[in-house]
């Protein structure tokens, strides 16, 4: 697979391009994000689903734009779809054909089943989910995908679209209650499998929503990826923004791009979330371009990540490690020593894994500066570790890093986020792990650690020197009276 991959998506509102650079195998980060609202199904829904000349156009010059972004970056492989207002266009032809001959860019048009199996991908891979039903409602069309032990098992797509019920209802000034005729009208179709108490919602109108809840909520996190919400808490506010006037819907937090296809995606979500049964939501920042990039990287791994693998995790590791030996024994003294004070302190096991994690990515931020690495490397954390985890796991993970030196969290940062973080004796003690862990090998050297724990004494087998990590460990901050030998 080609080292940086351009994905183009042509949706009936916006067209985008992002531009991935794999780091490894399967570690990849995202290098741009391009948009358009090229709005290329405008007025089509009212004639008969012809693409209109001056959209067309408008999508032909974005695409060009879009090209010279990936020529700069030196990008080897293009991907690029279109989808609903495409795809329904009588005269679709007549614009592929322009953008093939002028451009050299060829578009494949995917059906409804084929964009719901993408959004299905990007969720297996890049959200923390088993089971669950996505949600993509686009300006065209909302297409579903039935996940299942975090497989695409089922896949149905409606007619149901931002701009589409725009045009033929909001438009015109029809009653709210004729759209959801039309809704409800063709959800009817939608099979009784589809049944799921998470939804995972997909496109633009479902993350304005979202962040706009966020917002309401006061989250300390300012990242609408893997961000969670109940519906019965919300649902009440999502009907006022399907019911408002334009003009009210600045006051609900809604924000100007989204004004005039955020009553009709609001309507459409409402109903197929009843429809589902779901009560709640979890919302995806990837969709079909993610998707899309996936289902050529995994194309020879059933188009799934290895079992415990992470591409975020792996991506820092790629880019910012500066010893990955080094980081791998540092998270194994770290398991180690858990797995010591784990019973004497009662300690959850789940908390393994998220320690573990720290502990390899604890020293990222040297390669921006030695000097407060942690607080480079918790940054790093807090606005890279995109795919895999919670907002309450992101958070736990940057926590256990700022504090990683001599002292325990302090109240002053975790306040913000004590919804989001575990009790506090808990989080004293893996972040102690994790500062201890480090000063082990503060001489980088490396070799197996055992550990025990009998009497108040921490004892560490330790197979080096080690007096200049006991040196370090007399200013270490304890979460509690215990004390720690080397043998």
């Amino acid at each position: 697979m080609a080292r940086r991959t351009a994905i183009i998506d042509i949706g009936s509102n916006s067209a985008r391009m992002v531009v991935f650079e794999r780091t490894s195998r399967f570690g990849f980060h995202l290098l741009n994000e391009t948009r358009s609202r090229v709005r290329i199904g405008e007025g089509a829904y009212q004639k008969g689903g012809e693409l209109q000349e001056e959209a067309m156009e408008r999508a032909y010059q974005a695409l060009a734009q879009f090209l010279s972004i990936a020529k700069s970056y030196k990008v080897r492989k293009i991907l690029c779809v279109a989808t609903s207002a495409v795809r329904d266009a009588p005269n679709r032809k007549v614009f592929l054909k322009r953008v093939e001959k002028g451009l050299g860019l060829r578009i494949k048009v995917i059906d409804g089943h084929k964009e719901a199996w993408l959004g299905g991908i990007a969720a297996v891979n890049l959200l923390p989910v088993h089971d669950g039903i996505t949600v993509d409602i686009g300006g065209g069309s909302t297409d579903l995908s039935l996940i299942r032990n975090r497989r695409v098992v089922e896949t149905f797509t409606l007619k149901l679209g931002t701009v589409r019920l725009k045009e033929l209802f909001f438009d015109k000034k029809a009653p709210v209650e004729e759209a959801q005729a039309y809704i409800d009208g063709a959800l009817a179709a939608l099979p009784e499998s589809f049944r799921s108490e998470l939804s995972i919602g997909i496109g633009g109108t479902i993350r304005a929503i979202a962040k706009t809840i966020m917002e309401r909520q006061d989250h300390a996190i300012e990242k609408v990826h893997a961000f969670r919400f109940d519906i019965d808490d919300e649902k009440k506010f999502i009907r006022k923004v399907a019911h408002a006037s334009i003009m009210k819907l600045g006051k609900l937090g809604i924000k100007k791009d989204r004004l005039d296809t955020i009553r009709p995606g609001a309507l459409i979500f409402l109903r197929v979330l009843e429809k589902i049964g779901a009560h709640t939501v979890m919302t995806s920042g990837a969709g079909v371009r993610e998707g899309l990039f996936l289902s050529d990287l995994l194309r020879n791994s059933s188009y799934l990540f290895p079992a415990n693998f992470n591409p975020s995790v792996r991506s820092l590791q790629d880019r910012f490690c500066t010893d990955r030996k080094l980081s791998t024994h540092i998270a194994s003294t770290a398991r180690t020593i858990f797995l010591a004070l784990k019973d004497p302190f009662g300690l959850p096991d789940e908390a393994l894994k998220h320690l573990e994690i720290a502990a390899k990515l604890s020293q990222i931020g040297i390669r921006l500066d030695f000097f407060d690495y942690n607080k480079h490397s918790a940054y790093f954390i807090m606005n890279s570790l995109d795919y895999g985890f919670t907002h309450e796991e992101m958070v736990l993970i940057a926590t256990l890093i700022r504090f990683n030196k001599n002292n325990l969290p302090k109240n002053s940062f975790t306040r913000p986020y004590r919804k989001l973080l575990p009790e506090g004796q808990t989080l004293a003690w893996l972040s102690y792990i994790v500062s201890l862990a480090q000063i082990v090998h503060v001489t980088r050297a490396t070799g197996k650690i055992e550990a025990t724990f009998e009497n108040e004494v921490l004892t560490l087998h330790v197979p080096f020197e080690t007096s200049l990590a006991q040196e370090r460990i007399k200013k270490l901050q304890k979460p509690d009276s215990i004390a720690v030998q080397f043998v």
